[in-house]
C-alpha cells in the first residue's frame, strides 16, 4: 500500500494521540498537500521544524499500528465480511427455501456489522 495511503489511514485511528502541531502539520501534508514551506509560512516555525513533527507523527502512528494494530484489524474484518456476504449470497439463490431464509439473516446481520 502507498505509504501516504497507509499513513493518513492510520491517522484516521490514532490522529488524536498526536500533539496539536503534529496533527496540523500532518494534515497539511498529507490531507492539503502543502509543501514543507507552506506548512512552516502557516504554522509559523522552522521548516526543519515542520519536516521533525511529520516525522514524529509518523513513527507515533507506525508504532501504535504495531501495538494496537486497529487498522489491520478493520482490514481483516472487512475481507472476512466481503467473504461471508457473497457465500450468503450465493446460500440465498438455493433452492432449499431454510437455506434461503438462513442467507438472508446473515446478509442482515453482515449488514449491521459494516455499519
Amino acid at each position: 500500500m502507498k505509504d501516504s495511503v497507509n499513513m493518513t489511514l492510520l491517522y484516521d485511528y490514532y490522529g488524536q494521540l498526536l500533539t496539536d502541531k503534529q496533527r496540523e502539520c500532518f494534515d497539511l501534508y498529507y490531507n492539503q498537500d502543502y509543501s514543507l514551506a507552506e506548512i512552516a509560512a502557516e504554522v509559523g516555525i522552522s521548516r526543519q521544524g515542520v519536516h521533525d513533527s511529520i516525522a514524529r507523527a509518523e513513527t507515533m502512528l507506525r508504532h501504535m499500528e504495531e501495538k494496537l494494530g486497529c487498522r489491520c484489524r478493520e482490514e481483516q474484518l472487512q475481507k472476512a465480511l466481503a467473504l461471508i456476504c457473497d457465500a450468503a449470497g450465493q446460500l440465498s439463490q438455493s433452492d432449499d427455501a431454510k437455506t434461503r431464509s438462513l442467507a438472508g439473516d446473515i446478509l442482515r446481520a453482515a449488514d449491521t456489522i459494516k455499519e
